[in-house]
């Protein structure tokens, strides 16, 4: 019986884990480039009480065991990296992903984190940064005179300048990718980081070499699908309730067991 408590109790365990990243996904429906978070789960060790291939008689091997698990555990967490929605903006330093890749920025102390994140902006140096200020890499310089933006489904960046319009460029924005994006770590802030299991980034032109291209004026949506994490989010509770009944049921047995001993 005591058996039953601790495995339906990682059952419990594991559905309030559910529960709480669905919470994390419906959170940022709304956050730019966010990309939805599923658990993956294990189960636990088997206690063998009987091995399969035993003989039960002379000659005669039973073709089955008796084995019985002991609950259940979380493996990871996985993001899944599909395309979101498109959100026309119409803001000229609005830019979207369309494909694969991320933005390369540069933190204060020189570390390089990734985004999807395209909302971009011109700070106080004339540098295009991220909304939390954090510098495009690599790094490209509006002109303070520019009328305006133009950028290019391969990241040419070109500025206006001047009554006549006068055309310019100021750079290219470049894209990175990764053979394990699911390996990225999160960080907050709409930032990635590279771990030993993403692989090293690499470095390329958008439109080329399985990059996306950019696409100016739109900004990514979140791909959490609200009905579909509602429907999740009953199904963990329901598994939650009859995990629960579990240990409820146990304990009458173990009274049924007490009251036939006294």
């Amino acid at each position: 019986m005591l058996r039953a408590f601790s495995t339906a109790a990682t059952g419990m365990n594991a559905q309030q884990m559910i529960v709480d990243n669905i919470a994390n996904n419906l959170a940022n429906i709304n956050t730019t480039g966010f990309k939805r978070t599923q658990l993956d789960f294990q189960d636990l060790m088997y206690l063998q009480v009987a091995e399969p291939g035993r003989e039960v008689a002379a000659g005669v091997k039973a073709p089955t065991g008796l084995e019985i698990g002991c609950g259940v555990r979380p493996a990871s967490t996985l993001k899944v990296f599909t395309q979101g929605e498109a959100d026309n903006t119409g803001r000229n330093l609005d830019v979207m992903i369309e494909g694969e890749g991320f933005f390369q920025v540069t933190l204060p102390n020189g570390e390089a984190r990734f985004t999807r994140d395209g909302s971009l902006r011109v700070n106080a140096n004339g540098q295009l940064v991220t909304s939390s200020g954090y510098q495009l890499s690599p790094a490209i310089s509006i002109p303070t005179n520019a009328t305006s933006i133009s950028i290019g489904q391969d990241g040419t960046v070109t500025v206006f300048t001047g009554a006549n319009n006068q055309a310019s460029s100021a750079g290219q924005i470049q894209l990175v990718r990764f053979p394990n994006s699911a390996g990225l770590r999160a960080e907050g802030e709409n930032l990635l980081s590279e771990t030993t299991s993403s692989g090293a980034a690499t470095t390329g032109t958008p439109g080329l070499d399985g990059l996306g291209s950019l696409r100016q004026g739109f900004l990514e949506r979140s791909n959490v699908q609200m009905v579909q994490e509602l429907v999740n989010l009953i199904t963990a509770q329901r598994a939650y309730e009859i995990n629960s009944r579990a240990i409820k049921a146990g304990d009458e047995m173990l009274q049924t067991a007490n009251r036939l001993g006294s």
